[in-house]
């Protein structure tokens, strides 16, 4: 094994780092990092904010603020030093001027214009490895991955459901399925998300805000409604406080709509002039274009049916309660195709289970995600 247990050790503690960045580094991704230099730490640093420091020259200034010499040290970032000028300076010129001696990065940046800054650190004489805890680095940043490799979103659909897998009743009142601790946990997930996606159809049914409110953060997700006809009420709660909400529609803005309400024309080619897979796809796009990392989908059964029709849900997060609605409530999925064999189902694992106040949450990952 070419690191050692200190190494590892270090690394772990990056990625803690990078953690604290979780709701407040979009578009960019979570980094952080370690210096060391004979055992000891010498500095740490994340990155907290698009345009601010990242967390190489984070942990560089944290180490002068403690009055050492960073000469020669080891620095353990969470992923590769980018070198390229973009909101701020590239990090390699930071750390070549250091004097820093080896870095070693969990993941090699996936962004062609920041990619190669191993290459440019060892053309500087500084010894470059990667790979050390990479798999734990890129779920860290799934979303930017998606974005940046894929051309698409990272997309997490939460749903909260009875123990027989139901949303809502017949008439589609659905608060609450689940108790407060449960919703409580799913803002934690809302606040992480660049943006936040719903239906014309849970618009109308709930008028719910789309607001992180349950946990502390500083930035609130865009909201995006994806509304055909633009019939979103200009008194709706996503419109009347004043946060950054686009709808998406097939037809022209409604002229009563708030002027700080963005507006995307997605044209429908689907079935009787509905959103089919195509025009979907067309809009997680358009999505990675507006550099939305994770998308958090908080939508009704016709909308995650249709996601999930057209494969473009990686993630499920599900709060069940232990209650039983019966067959008469909705789904938590009505895709318009219905299946006709069972080898047709979509394929999700397990990754986690785990007892949130009454309720249980699973965490499930689509296989070929």
């Amino acid at each position: 094994m070419r690191w050692s247990e200190a190494d590892v050790r270090h690394m772990q503690r990056a990625l803690a780092l990078a953690a604290r960045g979780l709701a407040t580094t979009t578009p960019n991704p979570r980094v952080g990092c370690v210096v060391v230099k004979n055992g000891e730490v010498l500095g740490e640093g994340w990155h907290q904010k698009a345009g601010e420091a990242h967390a190489e020259p984070a942990a560089l200034a944290d180490a002068r603020a403690r009055g050492h010499d960073v000469r020669g040290a080891t620095m353990i970032v969470s992923l590769e030093p980018c070198s390229h000028h973009g909101r701020v300076p590239p990090c390699t010129e930071a750390i070549i001027a250091a004097g820093i001696g080896r870095v070693i990065a969990a993941a090699t940046d996936p962004n062609p214009q920041a990619a190669h800054g191993g290459q440019t650190l060892q053309a500087a004489g500084i010894a470059f490895e990667s790979g050390l805890l990479e798999e734990e680095a890129r779920e860290l940043n799934c979303g930017f991955f998606s974005r940046v490799q894929r051309g698409r979103p990272w997309v997490r659909s939460k749903i909260a459901a009875s123990l027989d897998g139901r949303t809502a009743l017949a008439d589609g009142r659905s608060q609450w399925i689940t108790q407060a601790a449960a919703r409580d946990d799913g803002h934690a997930f809302r606040a992480r998300a660049c943006a936040l996606l719903t239906g014309i159809g849970t618009v109308l049914a709930d008028d719910p805000s789309l607001t992180v409110r349950a946990v502390t953060t500083t930035r609130q997700p865009l909201r995006i409604v994806l509304d055909r006809l633009a019939k979103t009420p200009a008194t709706s709660r996503l419109m009347a406080d004043g946060g950054d909400t686009l709808i998406v529609t097939a037809a022209a803005r409604s002229p009563s709509w708030p002027s700080h309400v963005r507006h995307l024309l997605l044209p429908a080619t689907g079935a009787e002039g509905k959103y089919g897979g195509e025009d979907l796809r067309a809009l997680m796009a358009m999505l990675a274009k507006m550099e939305i990392n994770e998308l958090h989908v908080e939508a009704g059964a016709r909308l995650n049916g249709a996601l999930l029709e057209a494969g473009l849900i990686d993630e499920l997060l599900v709060y069940l309660a232990p209650k039983v609605l019966g067959a008469q409530a909705l789904p938590m999925f009505d895709p318009a195709t219905p299946l006709n064999s069972l080898d047709a189902y979509a394929d999700f694992s397990f990754m986690e289970a785990a007892r949130i106040g009454d309720d249980v949450r699973l965490r499930l990952r689509r296989k070929e995600s």
